[in-house]
């Protein structure tokens, strides 16, 4: 160790030994970055960079090299074989070339460390034809454990730079590799000339073709600097290049193309910093979210270069008309949100609202047509509504929503108990697409009976979902929602072929009625479900009536008329059910074959206190009797009711009256019992449920 710090100290000139640690500095840390360039591309330009990388990596070892040498003290040096010294440069650039390519094919293995330990090896190979290069008035010898010591330094760092470049643990590894790359060099140069020993000879005649120290010198630094300062300007021109490129993919990423405004993204990084600076006084920030009416139109008059054109227009009036501190995104096809400034004034918001109406509405004239747009807003505040960017967008959504629903251009501020019930729904849907795979769904019965024996006639089918968690779901919470998802043609199927299974099994050849919702009857493969349901359980065709209201039938008559006349074919019965209550039922019986005509229970429960009930009641089963089609009533629940419909001659009756709906067991009780059922033994008989009547549908 003495030996190496008095070589430093002593044998070296400390001005070009300056220079020299300088060059190796500024190389080293151009070669690393270069290099953690070329691991970070890919294709033809990889090898580009590497390339750039091994020539700056090799000059940068060569200049320092001959940079110690002119100062390494000895007047035994004549100069420098001109052929090693090229030689030397070449070996290299060559050398550190090859191992930054085999540490840069690949990025966890040990080949990382191979590539180094080639690089560290190029730089001890360099220098020893560098020393050989030199040309002595004497003779010159080298310790072995110097230069073997020397060597090992090298390779160790070298292998180090690879790793720290491949392998940063934090940002400042590309540091460390540089670092590492100077104490290759500089340990290897300065352990191997410790060992380095210059004995004078007379010589009789001069070295031919040597190079002096002062030219080397020169050449030495005018090299290294167009080779830096090439080497620079690539590597800036690339950063600079590929900041913009960046920079402008972060435009794109942030803007929505077709308008240029914010994105959806822009818009919740922008909202999540306003919150952020947002004091705990009584500041409040509204969002907006602004939906374009109508657009859908727009689109299919002027075709999609004309609401793309709208829309332009629309982004271009909110941009330049908002205020300063008020921000605009497009977060979809016709959807805008504005976020405003923070404000204590209370009028600021609906202030706002108007604003972005006027500026939606201003005219614009799109291939010849006068367009002026209206739109349905609705908002929210902070803190009232939400404290976080998602909370307050997503509560903002909710309020346009319900502004669409509303209409009239009337901004709609967030209720949070709609929004409560609204997910309280969904929660429902998504439990709801498991119930019938679980399980879950139970068939109750209410009967049907006959108004003068009061003999069982039949029993209509009700849908009961059996909740794991909520207990029993009553029909008309989830019904609407199994329509709206189409989850209600599985649940329907699942019910006639259930139903059918269960009639089939009964002593007693009641009739069973099963409602069928309007998307079931709009289904084209509802008979081949019925005729399944009725093949696989058996069950008498005669003994299945279908309960179809006017609502599936409005949609689409011929559609409707012909997948009834299908159903008819099977044998099946079809029933009108909650006559008066449809748009056209006198209409709706002239044009389909009904088997039975089922008066609503709204009328019913009127009778005796409201003569238009029992007007409409009188005349639809006198209807029913000149077309001659048996007249059900449903929701007959007292004495008065079964004995003013029994005196206007109907047919059968169904209410509370002759029990509740029932599960499976009590009516397979019931029917076994094989007896005419009074009011007071139904009661007794059928457990008590929900009291709304409720159907499949």
């Amino acid at each position: 160790m003495l030996t190496v710090l008095s070589c430093i100290t002593f044998e070296h000139d400390p001005v070009f030994l300056a220079m020299a640690v300088l060059i190796l500095t500024f190389g080293a840390v151009l070669t690393m970055r270069l290099f953690a360039r070329v691991r970070r591309t890919q294709g033809n330009l990889k090898f580009l960079w590497l390339f750039l990388s091994g020539l700056i990596a090799g000059g940068t070892i060569w200049s320092t090299h001959f940079v110690s040498m002119i100062a390494y003290k000895s007047p035994l040096i004549l100069g420098y074989d001109l052929g090693l010294t090229a030689i030397s440069l070449l070996v290299a650039i060559a050398g550190t070339t090859t191992g930054l390519l085999i540490s840069s094919l690949t990025q966890r293995s040990l080949l990382i460390e191979v590539g180094g330990l080639v690089f560290g090896g190029s730089i001890a190979a360099m220098h020893f034809i560098g020393v050989k290069a030199m040309q002595i008035s004497g003779i010159m010898t080298l310790e072995t454990v110097f230069v073997i010591v020397s060597v090992i330094l090298s390779c160790a760092f070298g292998m180090a730079a690879a790793s720290r470049i491949a392998r940063p643990m934090t940002r400042y590894c590309k540091h460390g590799a540089a670092l590492s790359f100077i104490l290759a060099v500089a340990s290897l140069h300065f352990v191997a000339m410790a060992g380095v020993d210059l004995l004078p000879l007379r010589l009789d005649g001069a070295a031919r073709d040597l190079v002096s120290n002062q030219l080397v010198g020169v050449a030495v630094v005018f090299t290294m600097s167009v080779l830096m300062l090439s080497a620079m300007i690539t590597y800036s021109i690339d950063t600079v290049s590929s900041a913009a490129a960046d920079g402008r993919l972060n435009h794109l990423a942030r803007h929505d193309p077709l308008t240029g405004l914010p994105n959806r993204h822009a818009l919740s990084g922008f909202l999540e910093t306003a919150l952020s600076r947002m004091s705990m006084d009584n500041a409040r920030i509204v969002i907006l979210n602004c939906n374009l009416n109508r657009f859908k139109e727009v689109n299919e008059v002027l075709g999609h270069t004309g609401g793309d054109a709208l829309l332009r227009h629309v982004a271009t009036n909110l941009s330049e008309g908002l205020d300063e501190g008020e921000f605009v995104a497009r977060t979809s096809a016709d959807e805008f949100v504005i976020v405003g400034r923070p404000v204590y004034a209370l009028g600021y918001k609906l202030d706002l609202c108007k604003r972005v109406q006027a500026l939606v509405a201003r005219p614009v004239t799109l291939q010849g047509e006068r367009i002026q747009a209206a739109c349905n807003i609705g908002y929210a505040t902070y803190p009232d509504h939400g404290t976080t960017a998602p909370e307050l967008l997503e509560a903002a959504g909710q309020a346009m929503h319900r502004a669409k629903v509303e209409g009239g251009n009337r901004p709609v501020r967030y209720d949070p108990e709609q929004d409560k019930q609204k997910r309280e729904r969904s929660a429902l849907a998504l439990d709801l697409r498991n119930a019938l795979k679980n399980g879950e769904f139970e068939l109750y019965y209410q009967l049907q009976n006959d108004v003068t024996t009061r003999k069982i006639t039949g029993t209509e089918v009700l849908l009961r979902w059996n909740h794991p968690e909520r207990g029993m779901v009553a029909p008309y919470q989830f019904i609407p929602i199994a329509e709206e998802t189409g989850l209600i043609r599985e649940i329907g199927a699942w019910t006639i072929g259930a139903a059918c299974r269960e009639a089939a099994s009964w002593a007693e050849p009641v009739k069973i009625a099963v409602n069928v919702a309007p998307v079931q009857l709009a289904d084209s493969q509802l008979p081949d479900v019925v005729a399944n349901a009725l093949g696989e359980s058996g069950l008498d065709p005669a003994r299945l009536e279908l309960e179809i209201t006017e609502t599936g039938i409005v949609a689409d008559t011929a559609h409707a008329l012909q997948v009834i006349r299908q159903l008819k074919h099977l044998g099946v019965r079809i029933a009108m059910d909650d006559f008066g209550t449809g748009y056209s039922s006198l209409a709706t019986l002239q044009a389909f074959p009904f088997d039975k005509i089922k008066i609503d229970r709204e009328f019913i429960k009127d009778l005796g206190g409201s003569k238009q009930s029992e007007a409409i009641v009188k005349a639809t089963i006198i209807l029913g009797a000149s077309l001659d089609i048996p007249v059900l009533a449903e929701g007959v629940e007292t004495e008065s009711h079964l004995a003013f419909l029994a005196e206007q001659g109907c047919c059968e009756v169904q209410g509370f009256l002759f029990g509740r709906p029932m599960p499976v067991r009590d009516v397979r009780r019931v029917l076994n019992a094989s007896a005419p059922l009074r009011a007071d033994r139904a009661e007794d008989l059928a457990p008590s449920g929900f009291d709304l009547e409720a159907k499949v549908a």
